[in-house]
């Protein structure tokens, strides 16, 4: 029985490193984005939705099959070989990992529909503890993660006008009979 014990404290621990999900915040940038040049366009915000966000369960499912298969095998439960115990702990940790990324993932976000400067509607999902407001000028930022932030540029000044040039002031033409001697 205390190898049930020891394998189900292996599996917490497993699940608690699978159960750390990713912030899907638009001010954290994925190792990926960084040092990419992205297309930004200005936009405002015209809508927006509360929407759930979810994990795929793809990394909790092989990460916990990886894991369930190396303490499987290392089972030393009387009857079942370290082949079976590896088939089995496969099986179980991916269950057990998918579903534990799936609860862990889970989070609440915002879906943004963004009117762009040339007239385009743009959809972006992200998470954000309250949502940016309607009518918030916004930069799209598009890439290998798209987001939306607060618009946090300056418009160029147009280019200065050159200054006129100012007529220069000529002596009056003297007139006959005025002369001074």
């Amino acid at each position: 029985m205390s190898r049930f014990i020891e394998f189900g404290l292996r599996a917490l621990a497993l699940a608690a490193l699978v159960g750390c999900a990713p912030d899907y915040s638009p001010d954290i940038y994925a190792a990926n984005a960084v040092q990419q040049a992205n297309k930004v366009e200005r936009g405002t915000v015209i809508g927006f939705r509360q929407v759930t966000i979810s994990g795929d369960g793809t990394i909790g499912a092989v990460s916990g099959g990886a894991a369930g298969g190396v303490l499987g095998a290392q089972s030393k439960i009387e009857g079942v070989s370290s082949a079976l115990g590896a088939v089995g702990g496969t099986f179980l940790g991916g269950i057990v990992g998918s579903t534990l990324e799936h609860v862990g993932e889970e989070t609440t976000g915002w879906e943004y529909i963004v009117a762009t400067a040339k007239g385009e509607l743009v959809s972006v999902t992200q998470r954000e503890p309250t949502p940016l407001p309607l009518g918030q000028k916004v930069l799209v930022i598009t890439g290998n993660q798209a987001r939306i932030v607060p618009d946090y540029t300056t418009t160029p000044a147009p280019p200065a006008k050159p200054a006129a040039a100012k007529p220069v002031p000529q002596a009056a033409p003297s007139q006959p009979g005025t002369e001074s001697i």
